[in-house]
């Protein structure tokens, strides 16, 4: 693997935002999966139902996960602008489930890592077509 100081600015931003971003969206599904009271709102209690939400949330965002530390360690720009844009979305779409269950913590914790992830995409996708011109 390149050293991280030998990568342009940009894709290093765009890597360490992406693995963040990431890691912080497997994290949170595994604990879905391990401690279920962690992720529930308060006085809700873990179901059937909440587990299998769980193994959901887990399947998209752990093979998300990986597929982005590949792109990171392999260095490809174009993999990393696909999968960032989408982890970024991703983030939108749990800030509208923090919306909904009216929690503040879930909404903007989401919002700004999406706000971050797209800064980072943006970036890196100006220097990809100055550098393709």
């Amino acid at each position: 693997m390149t050293p991280l100081s030998s990568q342009s600015a940009p894709m290093r931003l765009a890597s360490l935002v992406t693995v963040i971003n990431v890691l912080v969206a497997a994290g949170f599904s595994i604990a879905g999966l391990v401690s279920p009271r962690s992720i529930l709102p308060a006085g809700y209690a873990p179901t059937e139902a909440s587990f299998i939400f769980a193994m959901y949330a887990a399947a998209r965002t752990i093979p998300l996960a990986f597929m982005a530390l590949i792109a990171i360690y392999k260095q490809s720009q174009s993999a990393l602008l696909t999968l960032g844009t989408l982890a970024g979305f991703i983030q939108l779409l749990d800030a509208g489930v923090g919306l909904l269950q009216h929690d503040p913590g879930k909404s903007i914790g989401p919002l700004v890592i999406a706000a971050f992830q797209f800064f980072a995409v943006s970036r890196l996708s100006r220097t990809a077509r100055s550098g393709a011109e």
